[in-house]
């Protein structure tokens, strides 16, 4: 993944999603840095609901 789009990602759940800065850290360390897994690990954690994972998907299908 691009590194403007990961920025973005990153900002998208950030303000639109208010996601703390925690959540996408811990996110990554669980999802091995692979941005491609994060969006399901904040699911899997409980930091996003499954309407908000939908989101994020559409998101990321619009980049």
């Amino acid at each position: 993944m691009k590194s403007n789009v990961r920025d973005d990602l990153m900002s998208f759940l950030r303000d639109e999603l208010s996601v703390s800065e925690a959540a996408i850290a811990l996110a990554l360390r669980k999802g091995e840095q692979e941005l491609n897994f994060l969006p399901m690990v904040l699911w899997q954690y409980g930091f996003i609901t499954l309407p908000q994972l939908n989101r994020v998907f559409d998101w990321l299908e619009m980049v």
